[in-house]
């Protein structure tokens, strides 16, 4: 049986190297959100109540679709509301 001896220079070569591979992966690829979200991500993700989106839903603000008793929404969706509904701040600052 042969012994390995690791060195300090061994594991600061590992480490850089494994630092390395940990910020290509993050880099490379951004992180893809789901594309159908269920009502309680949907809470969460808005930080609403539920009666809020069962009014969002009934009004017809924000669309949805019913699978089974499982109502899922679209990512995007929820991206054009927020878009659609952004004010623009007027800096009013100093004029």
């Amino acid at each position: 049986m042969a012994v390995q001896v690791i060195t300090m220079e061994d594991l600061n070569e590992f480490r850089s190297l494994l630092l390395n591979d940990l910020k290509e992966i993050i880099h490379s690829k951004p992180q893809q959100a789901k594309q159908w979200l269920k009502s309680k991500e949907v809470r969460k993700l808005l930080n609403i109540s539920p009666g809020t989106l069962q009014n969002l839903r009934i009004n017809g603000t924000l669309t949805y679709t019913k699978v089974g008793g499982i109502m899922y929404y679209d990512n995007a969706d929820i991206e054009k509301l927020l878009n659609g509904n952004k004010v623009h701040a007027i800096p009013t600052l100093f004029k």
